[in-house]
């Protein structure tokens, strides 16, 4: 079964046909922001990223007429229950309109369309970025008008939690895990039989991470932002880009601020040892979610390489129930294998409305 996979980043775009679940031929192509920044809208960019899978499909013999199915990351669309989804005009036109929110990995979805159309070949995404699973007391967040929300990284979570349950003899949904994805972003979430009921979510709430500030106390939160000393876009930038170790320590680099410590910085230590804490802590409240009842927790995504930041971690949750690290995050072979489940009729493909 030939599988061709589309994920589409900010400044690249990642190509790869697999059989099963092997890749076969790959390709990372990147852009420069320079090449980018002449695009005025997100769609304009959708001529140059054909054409480069085009060269790729072209430059690598490939039959598309032999591809039995294709699957793109997908793009943030309306929110709801993970799994695979056909591509269909509807979910295109929310996507690129950013009806829902603008990011790149739209185009994934349009140009797996487009191809769709073009060769008679399925066109899927699996656990988008929307996923949207969380049970009812997750919503509730203090404020009628501040309701809680999902966003995570649905496509490693539920890959890691689906190999972690793999690892121990058991299937997916019969599992209680929680996963907690480490990277620029850091999202942990309660798993509890295939289904995400909580999670933190990637640019507001959790530990910080390399450049996002995360959870902060709400109060002094209002007072910075209130003090005139900086512009609503400035106040975000520290949230969301400059904020966590960028703040602290001037570099948003983990190898950096390893070496730091290993040169006898004890702020940097301090600051990294914090990081560590604030996600252990977060593992703990999505234990709580899960009443104790827990298989194993997962740290997975680029972070979990960082021997000294896992190590920490699990010193505080190694109480809690098995550690399983899977560093990085390999999202062009959980597509493949989503795309394999879906060709081997043991995940059912739903509607986009």
């Amino acid at each position: 079964m030939n599988i061709f996979v589309i994920n589409v980043g900010s400044t690249s775009t990642k190509v790869s046909l697999f059989k099963m679940t092997e890749v076969i031929a790959g390709e990372t192509i990147e852009y420069s922001n320079a090449e980018l920044v002449q695009y005025k809208d997100l769609n304009d960019q959708l001529p140059l990223r054909e054409a480069d899978i085009l060269e790729f499909i072209s430059s690598n013999d490939i039959n598309m007429r032999d591809v039995d199915i294709i699957i793109s990351r997908g793009g943030l669309g309306k929110p709801g229950p993970a799994g695979a989804y056909e591509i269909n005009e509807t979910m295109c036109d929310d996507l690129i309109t950013g009806k829902y929110g603008k990011h790149p990995s739209a185009l994934g979805p349009a140009m797996a369309f487009d191809m769709s159309k073009k060769y008679g070949i399925r066109a899927i995404v699996i656990d988008m970025p929307g996923t949207d699973e969380f049970q009812p007391l997750a919503r509730i967040s203090g404020l009628p008008e501040l309701e809680r929300k999902s966003g995570f990284h649905a496509l490693n979570q539920k890959a890691a939690a689906r190999r972690a349950a793999s690892e121990m003899g058991k299937s997916y949904k019969n599992c209680n895990l929680v996963i907690a994805h480490l990277g620029g972003g850091i999202t942990i979430g309660a798993h509890r039989c295939g289904q995400v009921i909580d999670c933190t979510h990637g640019l507001s709430e959790g530990p910080f991470t390399p450049g996002r500030a995360g959870s902060l106390p709400t109060m002094s939160l209002v007072d910075l932002a209130l003090s005139d000393k900086h512009s609503k876009e400035e106040i975000q930038a520290r949230l969301v880009g400059q904020g966590g170790l960028s703040a602290y320590l001037g570099t948003a680099d983990a190898l950096k601020v390893e070496e730091m410590i290993n040169g006898g910085d004890g702020n940097a230590k301090l600051v990294y040892q914090a990081m560590a804490y604030q996600i252990a802590k977060d593992i703990g409240a999505m234990s709580v979610v899960l009443k104790g009842h827990i298989d194993g927790i997962v740290l997975t995504g680029g972070l979990a390489h960082s021997e000294m930041l896992t190590e920490w971690i699990r010193e505080w949750i190694r109480f809690i129930a098995p550690v399983f690290i899977y560093p990085g995050e390999d999202e062009m072979k959980a597509m493949a294998e989503g795309a394999l489940r879906v060709l081997q009729g043991e995940e059912q493909v739903k509607k986009y409305r």
